[in-house]
């Protein structure tokens, strides 16, 4: 009798499991998906899917949700500092989602890593990241469907507008309060106050003209280099291609690293140190050979330096067909 009852629990287990196998093997219903997704998006804003998980949840069919995956490489070892950035806004995007008016169980944000869901890269041959992709709830994808951060960039009020086009969803981005740049401008005008309160009695040097002509040069090497670009986009210092090499300057006109920032201020401080030199000649009451040499190192460095800034500037616009003594 006992043998029997063994038996018949043994063959209970197998039929449950062959039933369980089944049902994995069929995948989950849409209202299984849905809430398990919504179980997931109540406890964090970005769902991170590996293989297993974007088929179940992406690839199976059929859906009545969209979903949006940014595909990245956070792994200390990958050294994709925009993947960080990138992550922040899309971030800062999810929970503006989720504690808005308009959140629903219609759309999800998740992050699919490389090193947790390789298949998934080769699945859809991406071969950079960050990328970031609406999968609609019907249709295949379209190229409107990868959203193009190289010409509008991945802020999280760029984000948002992206989404709503694709779903006609409209998520009003709130950002956290951050309050070091309050901070600094504080300090400065402090410091600033501080040193004109001990000079109060000799205020001559700000009269300087040299001063003041100094500071506005740095001030537009500064911008016209690309530093608030940098403070915008947070590209990477510089880039190691896939055959492991050190890229000092991005290769198309619509990214740069840090790196090419400080090439492009020093080349554009000598062309303006040349233009100087041969203002100074040309008006100065110095000795005629002291300004002949004056007005040829500044015709050299304007020259050279002009060069090397017009083709950094072909290397990133391909087709650009004028060039200056190097090509």
């Amino acid at each position: 009798m006992k043998t029997l009852i063994a038996t018949l629990l043994i063959v209970w287990a197998l039929i449950l499991n062959d039933a369980d196998g089944q049902q994995r093997r069929q995948g989950y219903t849409m209202a299984e998906r849905v809430q398990q997704l919504t179980d997931m998006a109540n406890k964090r804003a970005v769902l991170r899917f590996n293989a297993n998980k974007f088929r179940d949840f992406v690839k199976a069919s059929p859906r009545n949700y969209s979903i949006v995956i940014m595909f990245t490489a956070m792994a200390p070892q990958r050294q994709c500092q925009v993947c960080r950035h990138a992550s922040d806004e899309f971030t800062i995007v999810a929970n503006s989602y989720r504690y808005s008016q308009s959140y629903s169980n219609k759309l999800f944000f998740a992050v699919v890593d490389f090193d947790e869901g390789s298949d998934v890269f080769q699945m859809l041959r991406l071969n950079t990241a960050p990328v970031f992709i609406h999968f609609a709830p019907k249709g295949k994808l379209k190229n409107a469907d990868t959203m193009d951060i190289q010409r509008i960039g991945f802020a999280a009020e760029t984000i948002a507008k992206w989404i709503a086009e694709r779903t006609d969803i409209q998520i009003r981005v709130f950002r956290p309060p951050n309050y070091s740049g309050t901070f600094a401008l504080v300090i400065l005008f402090s410091i600033v106050a501080g040193f004109l309160y001990l000079r109060r009695n000799n205020l001559e040097f700000l009269y300087n003209k040299t001063m003041w002509g100094v500071g506005s040069l740095f001030f537009c090497f500064a911008m016209t280099s690309g530093q608030m670009w940098n403070h915008i986009r947070g590209p990477p210092f510089i880039h190691k291609n896939q055959n492991g090499q050190i890229a000092y300057i991005h290769g198309s006109s619509q990214g740069q690293f840090v790196f090419e920032t400080y090439i492009i201020m020093i080349l554009n401080a000598a062309i303006v140190l040349g233009m100087i030199l041969m203002t100074e000649a040309a008006r100065g009451k110095a000795d005629p050979k002291k300004r002949k040499i004056m007005a040829g190192v500044g015709l050299v460095l304007v020259c050279v330096f002009f060069s090397l800034l017009l083709s950094v500037f072909r290397t990133k616009t391909q087709g650009y067909p004028y060039s200056f003594l190097l090509k």
